[in-house]
């Protein structure tokens, strides 16, 4: 039998055993072909409840478990997702539309996120406190409680388990909310990996569902941190809503991100960078490379060489080929995809390459003489579009890349790397990289974006962790009880 068996999880939602979900079931659907892959449970307003209140309750015994047993509980987890990644792979690829190379990043990723969040039980957990009396005095971090997790469908896997592990490590019980579209490998995947690793039955649950399920898990009196990947505007209700309830929330949004090419740049170098920035999974990345800007001494020789890369790129069924591009997740943000690229036309753009699509394939695609204000470089487009931007003197590109209401991640690449990085200082974003292209994460980096992409580095490495998952508390101890006056 399979490890994440359609049989197990067919109709259902994972409340620590799989169950009956209360909302009508959700097409798994295999975007390169349109089949049908089974359907997945979707949860109500009154499940999201349900599995609230058992998460509160479950979590006071897991809070109490040795860290020794959630350090070991982790490790476990870690290798699961070692042992069935060939399966979970083909998951990735059919469901989210991953080429392979994508698919066994999100895998390795999700091993290593485990091991990291392994180290959190036994991370130092607070500080001795001067204190001039005698008595003890000292604070010491406290799991948050019940931690909501709502995740995307473009890394179904990584943008799930970075928030999940840390949580679970620290001695939260934590509800997932995952995108219907990528419902098992971003869902019940983990649900499988969670529970044969050892985590007691209500600490972890998965309940895909709708918008009315992610507003009753903000909502919900026992969630207190949630943890959100998705949109802006999507981030933006989120973040009113929870501030309602006083929760903390930790929210990776969009962006737009800018890749300034410096006039010393190895032109072919640069290219293949910002091909692998604009293209990889399809676009469909927060941090892929949007804005391209590009000096107008080497612009032309760039534009040729990234179409010449776009050309060549093959797009098709990462299942049954070896592709570079897969499926657009959907017809609607093909759409969008390509209402962009026809407005970005009508307005004065030059389209040097791609811009067709058959189905949810589209072309990785360059356009040329971008504009400021031409559509595709205004608009964070989340598909295979490279818009190229020419500009005259370095400090109209750092002015042009500045002017962005999102600040998620910022490429500059050159011959000069220390030039680069004065560059790269003047220009506000949440992850920078010099001579490399804006696609980058790992486990134990701090991850997050400022202005509209973000509020700051919240998830990944021990310390962000610590202080996502956790609240500090003062305690003092004496020996008898303190006398007063009255």
């Amino acid at each position: 039998m399979a490890f994440v068996a359609p049989q197990v999880w067919e109709n259902k939602i994972f409340t620590g055993r799989w169950s009956t979900a209360g909302g009508a079931p959700s097409q798994v659907t295999e975007p390169a072909t349109g089949k049908s892959l089974g359907q997945v449970g979707t949860a109500t307003p009154a499940d999201v409840d349900t599995a609230c209140e058992r998460a509160a309750a479950a979590r006071r015994e897991w809070e109490s478990t040795s860290f020794e047993e959630r350090a070991a509980i982790l490790r476990r987890a870690g290798q699961l997702f070692e042992e069935h990644a060939p399966e979970l792979r083909t998951w990735l690829v059919r469901e989210a539309g991953s080429i392979g190379a994508k698919a066994d990043l999100e895998l390795r990723t999700a091993a290593t996120e485990c091991y990291e969040a392994a180290a959190l039980p036994s991370h130092p957990s607070g500080d001795l406190l001067p204190a001039a009396d005698g008595r003890l005095s000292f604070s010491r971090r406290v799991a948050a409680g019940v931690v909501g997790v709502i995740a995307p469908f473009n890394f179904p896997l990584i943008l799930s388990i970075r928030a999940v592990a840390p949580a679970l490590a620290l001695g939260n019980s934590v509800v997932l909310k995952p995108d219907t579209r990528t419902a098992v490998c971003g869902g019940a995947a983990l649900a499988e990996v969670f529970a044969a690793a050892g985590v007691p039955e209500g600490v972890f649950q998965v309940l895909p569902g709708g918008a009315d399920a992610g507003a009753a898990l903000v909502a919900n009196r026992h969630t207190r941190v949630i943890a959100f990947t998705g949109s802006t505007g999507a981030g933006r209700k989120v973040a009113e809503a929870a501030a309602t309830h006083l929760k903390r929330t930790h929210l990776e949004l969009g962006g737009n991100n800018a890749l300034i090419v410096l006039p010393d740049a190895d032109v072919a170098a640069a290219a293949s960078a910002a091909a692998w920035g604009a293209y990889l999974h399809q676009g469909q990345i927060c941090m892929a490379a949007g804005r391209h800007l590009v000096h107008e001494s080497i612009a032309d020789d760039y534009v040729a060489a990234l179409a010449e890369k776009a050309r060549a790129l093959p797009v098709g069924d990462p299942h049954t080929a070896e592709v570079a591009l897969g499926p657009i997740i959907d017809e609607g943000q093909r759409d969008n995809i390509h209402r962009l690229v026809t407005a970005s036309v009508e307005a004065g753009a030059q389209l040097v390459a791609g811009g067709t699509y058959e189905e949810l394939f589209y072309r990785p695609t360059v356009l040329d003489q971008v504009r400021r204000d031409t559509p595709a470089f205004a608009e964070e487009i989340f598909g295979p579009v490279a818009p190229v931007l020419r500009y005259r003197t370095i400090e109209e590109a750092v002015e042009i890349a500045a002017d962005s209401e999102y600040g998620l991640s910022l490429s500059v690449l050159g011959a000069d790397a220390m030039r680069a990085w004065e560059v790269a200082k003047q220009i506000p974003s949440g992850l920078v990289h010099v001579n490399d292209q804006t696609v980058g994460d790992q486990p134990h980096i701090p991850f997050g974006g400022v202005r509209d992409s973000g509020n700051g580095g919240r998830i990944g490495g021990a310390e962000a962790n610590v202080e996502a998952f956790t609240e500090t508390q003062w305690v003092t101890i004496q020996g008898s009880i303190q006398q007063y006056p009255f």
